[in-house]
């Protein structure tokens, strides 16, 4: 890596993407193999996921290991609440038995997640308390997974609000800010259920929101991940391949390699 950044604070923000933020296993084996050091990093809804477990030292690897294992049914069940079809409690579980009832303040490297207080409409910064609710309001899709109530907020994905979680980076003075965006480059397919119907609205009102929030990363990696879909946990190993090959010549080109 070029010298002059040994000594800088790099920042990755991992954006939102359901299955595909599979790609993002394959970013972070690229930054491994080029030996690039992430000193903070920042994650919502599907990143946030990928980020909590890299904050907590697991490897590119150990990530892909517990992706691969996991299907739709893994991480979510039907509900009876008013505010939602499903609830994400499975997932809250996943991490804890994999990395402990953890809180922020225990992480490797700082860690911070975007979520969005249904009841205000308000983009809120989780950087304390419990890692396993936080990840379940950043995943909530609104309509689609139940709110975590906590404090009087009504917290679900904070994706609407901010896809790719630059802010959070920003706010600690970060040098270099990677981020990447799952959404940059996608189509749409007849929907087969009202899941695909509830997702793919809910990407459509992030995709203009996402171009403003981007402009201020300094490097930007954008898959096309145009050919996948969303649901689909068998793509796995493909989107973790599609990430790696994109990024990794992109973080040669800008980190001096």
């Amino acid at each position: 890596m070029d010298n002059s950044l040994k000594n800088k604070k790099i920042g990755l923000a991992l954006g939102g993407g359901v299955v595909l933020g599979a790609a993002h296993i394959g970013v972070l084996r690229a930054l491994a193999e080029l030996g690039i050091k992430i000193t903070h990093t920042s994650g919502t809804s599907i990143g946030a996921l990928v980020a909590t477990f890299f904050a907590f030292g697991k490897t590119w690897k150990e990530i892909e290991e517990i992706a691969l294992e996991l299907d739709w049914l893994n991480i979510s069940r039907l509900t009876l609440s008013q505010f939602g079809l499903l609830s994400n409690e499975k997932l809250g579980k996943l991490i804890v038995d994999n990395i402990g009832d953890v809180e922020f303040s225990d992480s490797k490297i700082p860690l911070s997640m975007i979520a969005l207080d249904i009841s205000k409409g308000e983009k809120v910064i989780l950087r304390e308390g419990k890692v396993a609710e936080a990840v379940m309001a950043s995943t909530a899709i609104p309509g689609l997974f139940t709110p975590l109530v906590k404090n009087g907020m009504y917290l679900t994905d904070g994706g609407v609000l901010e896809n790719v979680p630059i802010t959070p980076l920003r706010d600690d003075n970060v040098d270099v800010i990677i981020g990447v965006d799952l959404r940059a480059k996608q189509s749409y397919r007849e929907p087969k259920n009202i899941i695909d119907i509830l997702i793919t609205s809910f990407d459509l009102k992030l995709s203009n929101a996402n171009k403003l929030q981007t402009e201020h990363a300094d490097i930007l990696i954008t898959p096309d991940l145009s050919e996948f879909d969303r649901r689909n946990t068998s793509q796995v190993p493909e989107l973790i391949k599609k990430g790696y090959d994109v990024s990794l010549p992109i973080l040669k080109k800008h980190l001096g390699y």
